[in-house]
């Protein structure tokens, strides 16, 4: 299914980079970091380029998760506040999101950005 963009692109927040949410998460924290990073960047305007958003959402999961994406080694970290009930509660599988989360959340901006 492709991303399609909000009608109006022109004043779109990051937030809308979020909906739909995946289909597939890698452990029980991801969800929960999903809608922390919706949450922290709702008010923030889409960037004009697709690399001031990536360093924006790099930014922002490097606060909330307390870490770099790209230079952390471990495939996952545990974080309390991600931690909501299930065997993987409060683990954030750290290689979805470089290989999967990060990519969809670009791949959405540069449909919002060609229109």
């Amino acid at each position: 299914m492709a991303y399609e963009a909000p009608d109006d692109a022109a004043v779109a927040t990051m937030a809308a980079l979020f909906d739909p949410e995946p289909a597939r998460w890698g452990m029980r924290g991801d969800p929960h970091v999903w809608r922390a990073l919706r949450d922290h960047l709702s008010g923030t305007d889409v960037p004009p380029s697709v690399d001031e958003v990536t360093a924006l959402l790099r930014a922002a999961f490097s606060e909330l998760v307390g870490l770099d994406l790209a230079a952390a080694e471990p495939s996952a970290v545990y974080r309390e506040q991600y931690a909501h009930g299930g065997m993987s509660s409060g683990m954030v599988h750290l290689d979805t999101w470089r290989e999967n989360l990060m990519p969809l959340l670009t791949e959405r901006a540069r449909a919002l950005s060609e229109g």
